[in-house]
Parts: C-alpha cells; sequence; structure tokens
C-alpha cells in the first residue's frame, strides 16, 4: 500500500512519462546529406530547409540538371556545380539540392505569414543581400531567389524576428553593426537605427531577440538586454545584468522564451538563458576553458525584478534550446570546453538534456539518451511536427575536412524523446478535427482519439523557427486554453481558445499539439491570421 501511494504522489507531481527509465532514442535518418548543415528551419509541408556557407568549396551534392553557379565574387569556386542548400524529407530521409547565388554564412532568417523563408545577410558577396523561398511538398521543385533590394546594412551574424503583422521582420545586429533594420522597409529609404546594447567589443553577435507578450522586443547580447519600443525606437526599460559568463557569439549560449500561457492571461514572458563559454575564452584563445553549466529566467515583462539562477547537470556552451511540444524545453548539442570558432571546441556534449520549466526547483533537469555523433560548432536541432527533433551539421573547420578531431559532418540524425516510446503509445493523442486557419480569440473543436484516458488534456502552439549558432529565431511557444474532454463517437473533442492577439503569434504558420498529461500527439499545422 505504501508503494501504491507513493506511486500516485508521483503520478500527481510528474508527466506520465517521467514514471519509467525512459531516456529517447536515435536514428540516422542520412548517412551524407551533402552539405553540413549550418542553418535549419522547418517548413508547414514537413519538410527541412538546410543551408550552408557558399565558400567552402565543393559540397558532396552536385546542382539538379548540371546547372553551376556562376559567381564572379565568389572566393572559393567562382563557377560552382555544387548545392550549398538541400530541402530534406525527414520521414525518408531523401534530400534535394537548392540553388543560393551568394554567401549564406552566419546568416540569419524567419518564416512570413505565407510561410515564405526570408533570409538574410552573410559573408563578402551575400553581407546585404536577401533571399526568399517559398516552401513546396516534398515532390516539389521550390529555391531560393535573390532580391534587387540590399538590406540597409551588412548583416553578418545578425537575428531576425517576425513582428506583428506576419509581413515584416527586425534584423537586429550583426558584426561590427549595432543596429536594427526592418524588412521590407516601413518608408522608402528607410535606414538603420543604433541600439547601445548591441555596441561593444565582443560576445554580442546573434543576438537573443524575442517579441514580448506586452509587444515590446527583448533584446540580449553578451550579459545584458534590454526591452525595446520597436515601434519608437525608445528603449523601455534595462535588465539587470546576468550573473556568470557572456553568453552570445563567440561564447554560444542559447536561449528561450518559456511557454506563455493562458493560466496568466498570456501577460507573462519569461526568458531562459543557459550556458556559454567561459569569462574571457574568446578573446584570449583559451580553448580549454571550461564552459558554464548555470541558466538564469528572467520575467521580462515585470515592472522589476533579476535573474533567478540554477544549474545544469552538465556543463555545455555551443548548445540548442527548443521548446518543445509539452511545454517543456531541450537542451541539445554542443561542447563542455572551448567557444565558437574553427578547433575551438573540445568534449563534446552527447546527452541531451531536458528542463521542466514547471517542476520544483532541483527536479528541472533530466539527462536523456545520447547520441554517438558530437554535434559542436556550426550544428543544428529543429522540431518536427511528428514530435522529432532533427539534428544536423557539425564543422569545425573553414572547408569540408573529414580527418582529425570533430570532421565535417554530413549526417543527419533523429533524436525521438521519451514521450514516443512504444510505452506511450495507448496515452498518445492522435488529431482527428481541427480547423487549418484561425483568427484571434477564436474558440474552435479540437477533436482526438487516444487508447486510455488519463490525466489533464491541453494543448501547445509551437512556432517555425530559423535555427543556427546555438539561437532559434522566431521561436515561441503557448499554452492555450481548453475545456475538460467530453466523448464524441469513438473519440473525444473539447473547446480550444486562440491566442488572444499578434503580439502573442504573429500571423504565421505554427504546429498545434494536443497533450496528455506530457504526452504529446502529432502536431497539426494551422495558420494563425489576423
Amino acid at each position: 500500500m505504501k508503494i501504491l501511494g507513493a506511486l500516485v504522489v508521483l503520478m500527481l507531481m510528474h508527466s506520465f512519462y517521467d514514471l519509467v527509465d525512459a531516456q529517447g532514442s536515435w536514428q540516422i535518418l542520412n548517412r551524407n546529406a551533402g552539405i553540413a548543415c549550418m542553418h535549419a528551419a522547418a517548413t508547414h509541408y514537413n519538410t527541412l530547409i538546410m543551408l550552408d556557407r557558399t565558400n567552402t568549396g565543393p559540397s558532396q551534392i552536385r546542382l539538379a540538371g548540371g546547372k553551376c553557379r556562376n559567381q564572379p565574387l565568389e572566393r572559393i569556386l567562382k563557377n560552382d556545380c555544387w548545392a550549398h542548400s538541400v530541402m530534406m524529407n525527414p520521414v525518408s530521409g531523401a534530400v534535394r539540392p537548392l540553388t543560393v547565388q551568394t554567401d549564406t554564412w552566419c546568416s540569419s532568417g524567419q518564416f512570413f505569414d505565407n510561410g515564405m523563408m526570408v533570409q538574410t545577410g552573410g559573408d563578402f558577396e551575400g553581407l546585404r543581400k536577401i533571399r526568399t523561398l517559398k516552401p513546396c511538398p516534398p515532390e516539389g521543385n521550390c529555391d531560393w531567389m535573390e532580391l534587387a533590394e540590399p538590406l540597409a546594412k551588412g548583416r553578418w551574424y545578425a537575428s531576425n524576428q517576425l513582428l506583428q503583422t506576419g509581413t515584416r521582420q527586425i534584423i537586429v545586429g550583426g558584426r561590427n553593426e549595432p543596429t536594427y533594420e526592418f524588412y521590407p522597409k516601413r518608408r522608402a529609404g528607410e535606414g538603420a537605427y543604433y541600439l547601445s546594447v548591441l555596441d561593444g567589443c565582443c560576445d554580442n553577435l546573434y543576438p537573443f531577440v524575442f517579441l514580448l507578450p506586452n509587444k515590446l522586443l527583448f533584446i540580449f547580447a553578451n550579459k545584458d538586454s534590454v526591452s525595446l519600443n520597436w515601434e519608437t525606437g525608445k528603449v523601455v526599460r534595462k535588465f539587470p545584468t546576468i550573473p556568470g559568463n557572456p553568453r552570445n557569439y563567440p561564447s554560444a549560449g542559447s536561449a528561450v522564451m518559456l511557454p506563455v500561457s493562458y493560466t496568466t492571461g498570456f501577460t507573462r514572458g519569461e526568458i531562459m538563458v543557459c550556458g556559454g563559454a567561459a569569462n574571457g575564452a574568446s578573446r584570449t584563445n583559451n580553448v580549454g576553458a571550461a564552459c558554464s553549466n548555470n541558466c538564469g529566467r528572467i520575467v521580462a515583462t515585470a515592472a522589476a525584478g533579476g535573474w533567478a539562477m540554477e544549474n545544469m547537470p552538465i556543463r555545455r556552451c555551443m548548445g540548442d534550446m527548443i521548446n518543445m511540444p509539452n511545454g517543456e524545453v531541450l537542451i541539445i548539442n554542443g561542447a563542455m570546453n572551448g567557444f565558437q570558432g574553427w578547433g575551438k571546441a573540445s568534449n563534446a556534449v552527447l546527452n541531451p538534456v531536458n528542463y521542466n520549466p514547471n517542476a520544483a526547483a532541483g527536479r528541472r533537469f533530466a539527462m536523456w539518451a545520447k547520441t554517438g555523433i558530437p554535434r559542436v560548432y556550426h550544428s543544428t536541432a529543429s522540431l518536427l511536427a511528428d514530435g522529432r527533433v532533427i539534428v544536423a551539421g557539425s564543422n569545425t573547420h573553414q572547408f569540408y575536412t573529414y580527418t582529425g578531431a570533430f570532421p565535417t559532418e554530413l549526417r543527419v540524425e533523429a533524436f525521438s524523446p521519451p514521450y514516443l516510446g512504444a510505452n506511450y503509445n495507448a496515452y498518445r493523442p492522435a488529431i482527428t478535427g481541427a480547423p487549418i486557419a484561425l483568427k484571434y480569440n477564436q474558440v474552435f473543436t479540437m477533436a482526438f482519439t487516444v487508447g486510455v484516458r488519463r490525466g489533464a488534456v491541453t494543448v501547445y502552439q509551437n512556432s517555425a523557427p530559423f535555427t543556427t549558432h546555438s539561437f532559434s529565431q522566431g521561436q515561441r511557444s503557448l499554452h492555450l486554453k481548453t475545456s475538460v474532454p467530453v466523448r464524441a463517437g469513438a473519440g473525444w473533442s473539447m473547446q480550444v481558445t486562440a491566442a488572444p492577439n499578434n503580439s502573442l503569434a504573429p500571423p504565421a504558420w505554427y504546429i498545434f499539439f494536443c497533450v496528455q498529461n506530457g504526452i504529446p500527439s502529432k502536431g497539426k499545422w494551422i495558420k494563425q491570421n489576423n
């Protein structure tokens, strides 16, 4: 009886899948995707856009149909018949070559409301370029287009965030560029705007940028952060400096905004920043310096308050943080020593770590199954609608190098978290009915089936970010209000209330997950309209 009582208590305290010793599993999807994936984004057609730089020389996949890229400004191959971008089918693992004309090295991106990827900046001839790709089904032939319109400033190591219209992005920072600008411009001839938090000598590239529920932007660089009214250009609040080490490139921490929930009236925007290189490591070339093991959380929508710190079970830099389908956070990839750069990392972190933000302090982290493939500098991680995480890339060399420590990595893996284990099939919901598009505050019916009804059922809405250099640009997750499920024929149905406004969910395609007691369904792509 004592054992039974303890089990009941555990079921009340934790998600159902925590009750067994399940750590997830790994599967290699493609042993040679042709390119080392530096940038990645999952599309609403359930394909994966993958990008590398163009100035690596030959990749291992040729452009289709004998096509070649003729780029007189290219520094390696001016006549280049090799692809540096591919579209991947994450079910079959098949890849299709895509064509980029200018260098996308350390560039940025974000989807528009119609699903079109806008990809900005890069190096050398790509520094001020804007590229677009309108995704298509796996059997389609969509490809990159380069726009004639340039960025106002060169953007190398910048970050993008979709704004409330769904048709405009803010592009923040870049090497030697402590400014931000908009695409498309808000008026003819509009330029860039200085922002002091982006200024300084180092560790401030690929700034962490989030659109908060209060309509402001949270912008974090190095150790400092501000909230910015992007419409007026006014800095509304300067936050306390985060304790410890620097967090942005090349120190390579990572960040997420924790799920914004109806339980707090969708008003609480809490940012979590984890890991990064040791103080001064990149400036002194201290490649053996131990990476940080701490994380900080701050409520960026509060009028006051500072960082609440806690420690991860393992130190990490160059990790990726992902909002998962059940409101938790996955920390994956990276190294325990060094910083971002060619040959600057050692002691790869092979174990993903799960973080439950709602658990009691000291019980939030869980170590999951390790991979056999190191993923350090220039690696990516992307959440798919089926609940898996696609992990790709890792190239610590200037060119493709297949020998020595951390050789250029062309393999693509899928990590299946414990909730996808066979033990949970009976408890995993399956969405059988939901709209294809929503308006704000719309109350809609979600129908689902499930083998065994046990525990609370709720809905999470996750964005499709652009992932590069340890930061998923545009990533967000919403915890939506639901009614108590009722029987509906052979299944169940419940009423779900959509997000109330476009500061919470800018118009775009989102993945909606039905979650029973921590076990998510396969996601359904739904278009959020204004």
